[in-house]
């Protein structure tokens, strides 16, 4: 798992999982603090749980970091200061708001990772599948904030320009963090050597929001 498809260098699949690591840490103190605000036993365990799998997936990421000769915590450093300034400017106003951003703003993270991760070999994009395969979440958030919104209508709008907050944080985000790590940058445009990589990016990022606008639906936002 030390190279990638395409020539792309090792240097940006440290970047990319360094980047995922920190990102599934950061996911465990947060659905561990959705799980403390949740107004029922029931709730409380289900986001425990998921948490326990996040991280999990850090440890798996924390482990082969380590397998490929990088030092973890060094990995992770670059995007400490990116991603908690992102957290900070989306800090929920309640629970319900917590859902949402862990659906909507992490899966559309998640789809950028993926996306990402279609130029590694097969070996590392089957890990990076792996650390962001859905854990329950999905079903959880949507069967909650359906619920919510159909007891008290007027959630809904305010839940939605929420949402909407959150998908254009996030796609600024990953247009700010690709930019500052030219290794990462590469696994964004694709292969070494590739032409049109700027149409490819936009194609990408409309990509996003079709995803975006589905996980919407489903929230019946």
């Amino acid at each position: 798992m030390t190279g990638t498809d395409g020539g792309v260098g090792g240097d940006g699949l440290t970047d990319l999982f360094g980047l995922l690591a920190y990102a599934e840490l950061v996911a465990f103190f947060n659905l561990s603090a959705d799980a403390a605000l949740a107004p029922t036993l029931e709730d409380k365990a289900a986001l425990g749980g998921m948490a326990v799998a996040e991280f999990g997936h850090f440890r798996a990421l924390h482990g082969e970091l380590t397998r490929m000769g990088a030092v973890p915590e060094q990995a992770m450093q670059p995007f400490v200061a990116p991603l908690n300034a992102f957290h900070a400017r989306t800090a929920p106003a309640d629970w319900l708001e917590g859902l949402v951003k862990a659906y909507v703003g992490d899966g559309i993270a998640a789809d950028f990772y993926r996306a990402v991760a279609e130029v590694l070999e097969p070996d590392a994009r089957a890990l990076v599948k792996e650390v962001l395969a859905d854990t329950g979440h999905a079903d959880f958030v949507t069967a909650r904030v359906r619920a919510a919104t159909e007891a008290d209508p007027t959630v809904a709008g305010r839940l939605a320009l929420w949402a909407r907050r959150l998908v254009g944080e996030a796609l600024a985000q990953a247009h700010l963090v690709a930019a500052e790590r030219p290794p990462l940058a590469h696994l964004v445009v694709g292969a070494a050597g590739a032409s049109g990589g700027q149409g490819d990016i936009g194609r990408m990022f409309a990509d996003l929001i079709d995803a975006h606008d589905r996980r919407m639906a489903a929230l019946g936002l």
